[in-house]
């Protein structure tokens, strides 16, 4: 069974497993979030399930957005997230909470990464700096932006400084080590993309 959530991140800590042996863990507030709606193939042409997360004031939302809670007869949410699943057996205003998971399994957790502003090469590709000697003229550049001939162009996808971080990351097959219902927490082994307080989709894993 497909399984999905909505969920913060609340920073990173270490716990201790039955051997003595360290684990770093990322500690992830698991819901709990409501089904706002519950799309099918026959009214918008696929099946996928829309979370929200977090209660907000009305008067934050736009009209549309008030709408849209109204018309599921639930309170405001302030993140809105959609889940394409198979064999969807939930219904609007159900909620859900860490209980879907449990210890052992594997998750795909999806964020957003921070941003690191511009950067040059060496930082966000990884390229190798030239000789720091006085004379050598090339310290941390690009390189070679090609042949001086025909065609006498850079090429798209030529690696260059630029705008680094603030993008849409997937780490998959994440270790959930423990399930703390009472705080409803979710600590799952190794990083997660994101700030403290980022937004983040939790799934089944798709690699086995």
């Amino acid at each position: 069974m497909k399984k999905a959530i909505l969920g913060k991140k609340l920073g990173m800590t270490q716990i201790f497993d039955e051997s003595g042996k360290v684990i770093p863990v990322t500690v992830i507030e698991a819901g709990p979030c409501t089904v706002v709606q519950v799309k099918s193939v026959d009214t918008d042409g696929y099946e996928a399930l829309k979370l929200g997360f977090g209660d907000v004031k009305e008067s934050k939302l736009t009209k549309p957005r008030q709408g849209e809670f109204k018309k599921a007869n639930i309170s405001a949410k302030k993140h809105l997230r959609e889940f394409r699943l198979e064999e969807i057996t939930n219904k609007v205003g159900d909620e859900i909470k860490a209980d879907i998971f449990s210890t052992g399994e594997n998750v795909d957790v999806t964020g957003t990464s921070k941003g690191k502003g511009f950067q040059g090469v060496i930082k966000r590709h990884g390229q190798s700096r030239g000789p720091m000697g006085h004379g050598s003229m090339y310290h941390r550049r690009p390189g070679s932006m090609g042949s001086t001939s025909t065609p006498g162009r850079v090429f798209k996808g030529k690696k260059l400084p630029g705008h680094m971080g603030m993008e849409t990351v997937t780490i998959q097959n994440l270790e959930i080590v423990r399930v703390d219902l009472d705080k409803n927490v979710i600590l799952v082994k190794g990083s997660v993309p994101g700030n403290k307080g980022a937004i983040l989709k939790i799934r089944n894993s798709v690699k086995k």
